[in-house]
């Protein structure tokens, strides 16, 4: 983290760049925000460790409007997102000074207390230097230990891999993280009957409080008026009125992320009802490798989206595709 803060410093002090996007420390040891930094003296509440999983790059729609270069932390999987949102007019190349960030996994705070730790004040072995496989935990009631895999985010245990899509300059290694199949959860609902799926989903989203926190994360819903904030058409209440309202929200997001979604799992993350919003997005995905040929959203900004692109092998829309 030093050798990340000291870079940023030089950026500012030669007018390379006139603020620093990155994340802060908050009240609690686990929950650092993102943030910006413009004076040297605000650097003393700049952290990154294994708990800073918030996607940056979304920042930089805004980012882009300012006067001024913006240094930018992106982790491996950020990229994929800043390069979709380059792709799609969203941000300006020129006003970024990309920062590839080492990472070597993000830290799920539930998952830590659903192994009975509670009271927690200090965590270490969450530093991207630290050489440990263990988070050493002080709590009110004495210390306790977790394995750092056991406590990383279920993104990251399917990880797309830990090379920088896009980047001025690279601080820190980042460590191979993925030991599971990315689809393994969706190909599980796929077996399911058609009353067991409805039931899974209906058991899922009966839980949204629709906080929009998901839509709000998501690089991908990147629209200055969003559909759901119209005030024609009803489409603005927010309560849960009826079982179809509370459905509807999430499959048109999904819906219209389809093909642009790069599997960041921010709206999953970032849900405080625990709601794993993710498994829709890679459902479409998993659909479109099959459907269209494997297609990662992000990884190449030249590539054609497969929804946007027609070629005489793709599949009707009044037929369903044959799955190999």
């Amino acid at each position: 983290m030093q050798e990340l803060i000291k870079r940023a410093k030089e950026l500012l002090a030669d007018g390379t760049v006139v603020r620093v996007l990155g994340w802060k420390a908050g009240d609690l040891p686990y929950n650092p925000e993102p943030a910006y930094f413009e004076k040297e003296e605000d650097f003393r509440d700049f952290v990154y460790n294994g708990f800073c999983g918030a996607n940056l790059s979304k920042y930089m729609i805004e980012a882009s409007k300012l006067e001024g270069k913006t240094m930018v932390c992106l982790k491996p999987c950020d990229t994929y997102s800043f390069n979709q949102l380059l792709k799609e007019h969203r941000v300006d190349r020129e006003k970024a000074y990309i920062v590839g960030v080492g990472c070597k996994g993000k830290l799920d705070i539930e998952k830590i207390k659903a192994q009975g730790i509670k009271g927690i004040q200090a965590i270490s072995g969450a530093e991207l230097t630290d050489a440990g496989d263990v988070l050493t935990i002080q709590t009110l009631y004495g210390e306790k230990t977790c394995a750092y895999g056991d406590a990383m985010l279920e993104r990251c245990h399917v990880c797309k891999g830990k090379e920088h899509r896009i980047y001025d300059e690279i601080i820190g290694e980042s460590k191979d993280t993925k030991d599971a199949d990315r689809f393994e959860e969706v190909k599980k609902i796929e077996a399911m009957s058609p009353e067991e799926k409805f039931a899974f989903f209906q058991k899922e989203l009966s839980k949204c409080i629709r906080c929009n926190a998901c839509r709000n994360v998501c690089p991908a819903c990147s629209c200055r008026k969003c559909v759901f904030d119209s005030n024609k058409f009803d489409s603005s209440q927010k309560a849960n009125a009826d079982s179809f309202e509370e459905k509807m929200f999430h499959i048109i997001r999904a819906f219209h992320v389809a093909g642009r979604c790069t599997d960041c799992g921010e709206c999953s993350r970032v849900c405080p009802q625990g709601i794993p919003l993710h498994l829709f997005n890679r459902k479409f995905i998993k659909d479109i490798d099959e459907f269209y040929g494997e297609y990662q959203a992000g990884e190449d900004i030249e590539a054609k989206g497969p929804l946007t692109d027609f070629t005489f092998g793709d599949v009707e829309p009044s037929i369903v595709g044959k799955r190999g």
